[in-house]
C-alpha cells in the first residue's frame, strides 16, 4: 500500500496481483467526504482488496464514501455484496454511501438487482454535487 499526502488530501492507491487486477485509489477530501475508485473487474479473485479498503475508509469515519465506478468494467455478486455491506455500516454510523459513473454493463447490474436506491446511484460527479448542494440549501 502507497500513502501520499497532497495537502488535506490522503491518497491511497492498492494493486491487488491475481489475473484480472484491480487498482484502487481512495482520496480523503474535506468535510468527512472520502471517494473510493477501484479500476478493473470487482469479482471473487478481487473483492476481498476492494472490501479491505471499504473497512478502512469507514474506520475514518467519514461522512460521505463515494464509489467512483468510472474505470470499473465487470462486478460480481461479491463486488455487490461489499458495497450493500459498506452502505449498511454507514448508515449505522449515520454516513452515506453514493456510487458515481457507472459503466452501462455495470449499471445494469444494479438496475436488475435493485442493490441501492437510485438516489444513491449519480451519472457523475457533477450530478451528484448538484444533488447534494440542493440538500444542502433546503437545510
Amino acid at each position: 500500500m502507497r500513502r501520499m499526502l497532497r495537502g488535506s488530501t490522503i491518497k491511497r492507491c492498492v494493486t491487488q496481483g491475481v489475473p484480472m487486477p484491480l487498482k484502487i485509489t481512495v482520496v480523503k477530501r474535506e468535510y468527512g467526504v472520502s471517494i473510493v475508485s477501484p479500476s478493473g473487474s470487482i469479482d471473487t479473485n478481487t473483492y476481498l482488496a476492494l472490501e479491505k479498503e471499504a473497512e478502512a475508509v469507514i474506520a475514518e469515519s467519514p461522512k460521505i464514501v463515494i464509489f467512483n465506478m468510472e474505470e470499473v468494467d465487470y462486478i460480481s455478486s461479491a463486488g455487490i455484496s461489499v458495497l450493500i455491506k459498506t452502505k449498511k455500516v454507514l448508515k449505522e454510523k449515520k454516513a452515506s454511501l453514493v456510487i458515481v459513473n457507472l459503466q452501462p454493463r455495470v449499471r445494469r447490474v444494479f438496475e436488475i438487482i435493485n442493490a441501492l436506491p437510485p438516489e444513491q446511484i449519480f451519472e457523475s460527479m457533477e450530478e451528484m454535487d448538484r444533488y447534494l448542494a440542493g440538500i444542502q440549501q433546503k437545510r
